[in-house]
């Protein structure tokens, strides 16, 4: 594995990287690899055992690391986040957006409370960090990487979980415009990117399925792809994984886009008079 990317401006500052739901899954190995790049590491995540056993991971592992206990949902939890890592490494050069749930309220129109529980943690907990972390961030003047978690369901919006499509759009909506902020602030040398994870097999995942599906990525192929996309100076970061191409992704995408643009039935590639011509344009 390369260590190319420490060259990398904001990864070469001294900062720590700041990492929401750092406890498990994406944000574990990216609180590993960003470690191994010899950055101070703060992981947030819920207080309990699985964020002290993160810690320990990459303490043994020869980290600098601090695990906060956040609920992101809550603001005043993102602004002590902010002064525990201010306190501990001085400055924040990487802030990772990442926490995030998959529950499933069942409906567009049922169970309101989780539907409130889950936008709260998707959708607010990235508002969150980005009013508690960027106004010091910008003003610091120091080179950054904002990156926020989203996903393709964010984009294509599949049916079977309407609440958790819509947190994510939210969150490319948000980072599309965070980032046209960024690169038009005067002396701002932050810039945000939207990390789009294909199939991967996760600690969640991990509880229902022992063994990771072939067409799943691991984390930490994700984490990787995530800084060669960085390295190239890429906004989104769409991965693909074992099972489904750049290729396809981009024209399911379209597909989705064509929707609006063609003025078809909702959500077509699911529709019983479209599923044929879908097929046909996938294969084409």
């Amino acid at each position: 594995m390369t260590d190319a990317y420490a060259t990398l401006p904001p990864l070469a500052d001294g900062g720590a990287a700041v990492i929401t739901g750092g406890a498990s899954g994406i944000g574990l190995a990216a609180a590993r690899r960003f470690a191994a790049l010899g950055l101070p590491v703060v992981i947030a995540d819920l207080a309990g055992e699985r964020l002290d056993e993160a810690e320990a991971s990459l303490r043994a592992a020869g980290a600098r690391v601090v695990a906060a206990p956040t609920d992101v949902a809550r603001f005043e939890d993102l602004e002590r986040l902010r002064e525990t890592a201010l306190a501990a490494f001085g400055h924040v050069s990487v802030l990772m957006l990442n926490a995030g749930i998959g529950l499933n309220p069942g409906g567009a129109f049922r169970n309101l409370d989780a539907w409130k529980t889950l936008i709260d943690v998707n959708m607010w907990g990235v508002v969150h960090g980005a009013h508690a972390f960027l106004p010091a961030m910008v003003e610091a003047g120091r080179p950054g990487f904002v990156i926020v978690t989203g996903s393709k369901q964010g984009i294509t919006t599949p049916p079977g979980n309407a609440a958790y499509n819509v947190s994510k759009a939210a969150l490319k909506a948000f980072t599309d415009s965070l980032q046209h902020e960024l690169r038009n602030t005067e002396g701002c040398r932050l810039s945000a990117h939207l990390l789009v994870p294909g199939f991967t097999y996760t600690g969640i995942m991990a509880s229902r399925i022992p063994e990771k599906p072939p067409g799943a990525w691991t984390p930490e192929q994700v984490v990787e792809f995530m800084l060669e996309s960085l390295a190239r100076g890429d906004f989104y970061i769409l991965c693909p994984d074992n099972d489904v191409t750049r290729a396809m992704d981009e024209k399911r995408m379209a597909w989705a886009m064509g929707d609006l643009i063609e003025n078809r039935p909702a959500l077509s590639r699911w529709h019983p008079g479209w599923k044929d011509r879908f097929e046909a344009f996938l294969k084409g």
